[in-house]
């Protein structure tokens, strides 16, 4: 696909979906898309569908247009996925995928098999919105469209810190600086502004963390009760597997945090000698190589035990290389 107008031909209808759990990069490309489509395809009655973006995307115009619920007998003539890695992590609008006339996935994960109608994935680009960025015209890039690109490609890259950052995403940010979005608020506000509580319960996990493997393994941990005591959900929880991986000496970060008895959510972050995508994938669950989540049940002792050992394997691996 050279050009989102390709699929939008002839086309009356369109939902717009992301995965659940929404983060920076999906909301950002679904919103994107929405805005775009909205402007300059006029004719086209178009709707997206995520499962309740945090309060900080709260700058992305019309936000507050995001649907939360599904109109189940909806048939669309087309419904484009963002930053959606497989079928099973498509959230509430999963039935109008279903049904919908025509599919397309517009994706970054290496992990994305490509599982619509017509699959735009490339795995080596850093963001879901520098991806759609590419098949967008980019002289119809506005101040709202690219504010939302410009989210997307931040939260993804870790403000551009990641090894996934290219030239070309250095390129595209500054194309999109150009249209006068104000980078550094979005900067601040969407990604390192924390609430009081979310810095305490922070502070708590760094404080609680533990060292393994020869120190080349980190992990923190939150139980439900604790989160319950601090009032906080897993939407509260960014950037502490980010912080984790800051620690001198460590290869591995894992954070891991209890959704239920017996059910937790982990985030894997890598300095580089381990593929974390490739952990996250074993157990069910997807990302990149430096950054990567799956979810998993039984103890958390079962649970820090599982995925240790799978980086374990590959530490050895490379040492033994």
């Amino acid at each position: 696909m050279k050009n989102i107008a390709e699929v939008l031909e002839g086309v009356k209808t369109v939902g717009i979906g992301g995965h659940i759990r929404p983060d920076g990069d999906c909301v950002g490309s679904c919103m994107a898309l929405y805005l775009y489509i909205r402007k300059y395809f006029p004719d086209i009655d178009v709707n997206v569908y995520l499962d309740h973006p945090k309060p900080i995307f709260g700058h992305i115009e019309s936000i507050d247009e995001i649907k939360t619920e599904v109109e189940e007998e909806r048939i669309f003539d087309l419904f484009i996925t963002c930053d959606v890695s497989a079928r099973d992590r498509l959230a509430l609008a999963d039935n109008l995928f279903e049904h919908a006339k025509k599919t397309v996935c517009i994706d970054h994960h290496v992990s994305n098999s490509g599982f619509a109608d017509v699959n735009h994935i490339r795995g080596e680009v850093s963001s879901c919105c520098e991806v759609l960025y590419g098949i967008l015209d980019p002289d119809k890039v506005d101040l709202a469209v690219a504010t939302a690109v410009y989210t997307g490609m931040i939260h993804d890259t870790g403000v551009f810190q990641y090894s996934s950052t290219s030239p070309e995403t250095m390129r595209i940010a500054g194309e999109l600086m150009k249209t006068g979005i104000p980078f550094s608020r979005i900067i601040d506000e969407s990604f390192y502004q924390k609430t009081y509580i979310q810095n305490q319960v922070m502070g708590r996990v760094l404080a609680e963390s533990i060292l393994l493997q020869n120190g080349t393994c980190i992990i923190g941990y939150l139980r439900k009760k604790d989160m319950d005591f601090y009032g906080v959900t897993g939407s509260d929880l960014d950037g502490i597997a980010s912080q984790l991986r800051l620690t001198r000496g460590v290869e591995v970060a894992i954070f891991i945090y209890e959704l239920e008895t017996q059910s937790f959510k982990v985030s894997l972050r890598s300095n580089g000698r381990v593929d974390v995508s490739k952990v996250a994938v074993f157990f069910g669950g997807g990302g990149h190589t430096r950054a990567a989540g799956c979810d998993l049940q039984g103890s958390m002792y079962d649970v820090i035990n599982n995925i240790t050992a799978e980086i374990e394997k590959q530490l050895t691996e490379e040492e033994n290389a």
